[in-house]
């Protein structure tokens, strides 16, 4: 992250956005404000942000969705949904619309400033070759061998678990909900109860042992280490 990055908050609420503004800008960002639809397109298109947070109950003509739907013809600029919106139907059209990430308000600002952080670490590696093995704790997760170790011994995990390790991973340092690791992965797409995250949490805690640093954060969700 560097203190040249722009972000585009769409949010009608000013108390939110100002709450937004004054962490972004503690993180070291430039940030500009619309206050509805029209406005966050034309935005985009005038100033050219590096990443944009974008309300989806916006007033006027056009909601989140549409800003969304018209940002993606002519722009990969990476957005955030920001919405009180919790339900499966709506996470999963943003997402399908060409969203990066989202979060449910009421959010702590703390997180949201993570997890731009994050979004924009992934498109900033989308020109330059990304690493394909992590290191964390005592285990070494290699991408392109589909292959997880502690130390030199191989372990044995089903796709879901692998998966969902490797989602932990990519957002290390972040709280992420049963809703999140479904989405990414299980897929968007798929139908079903969130607690199976929580069944294969556990077989991951039983086959990885100490070596997997995870948190559970009650009601919420978890984060790794």
């Amino acid at each position: 992250m560097t203190d040249q990055e722009l972000v585009l908050i769409v949010e009608d609420d000013p108390n939110i956005a100002d709450l937004v503004d004054l962490y972004l800008g503690k993180g070291g960002y430039r940030t500009i404000h619309a206050s509805n639809g029209a406005a966050g397109v034309a935005a985009v298109r005038d100033r050219r942000p590096d990443l944009v947070l974008l309300d989806i109950g916006l007033p006027g003509g056009l909601d989140g969705f549409d800003v969304c739907q018209q940002l993606r013809v002519h722009s990969n600029v990476p957005v955030i949904f920001m919405t009180a919106r919790d339900d499966e139907v709506d996470r999963v059209m943003g997402l399908k619309l060409g969203a990066d990430d989202y979060v449910v308000k009421p959010f702590s600002p703390r997180e949201l400033v993570a997890r731009v952080e994050a979004v924009l670490r992934r498109a900033s590696g989308h020109d330059a070759p990304r690493s394909t093995v992590h290191e964390v704790g005592g285990l070494t997760i290699d991408e392109d061998r589909h292959e997880v170790r502690i130390g030199d011994k191989p372990v044995e995990l089903t796709r879901r678990e692998y998966d969902l390790l490797l989602a932990l991973v990519e957002n290390r340092g972040l709280t992420l909900t049963r809703r999140q690791l479904l989405d990414q992965a299980w897929g968007v797409d798929w139908i079903g109860d969130e607690r199976t995250v929580d069944v294969h949490v556990r077989q991951l805690r039983v086959k990885l042992g100490e070596n997997l640093q995870l948190h559970t954060l009650r009601g919420t969700g978890y984060r790794l280490a």
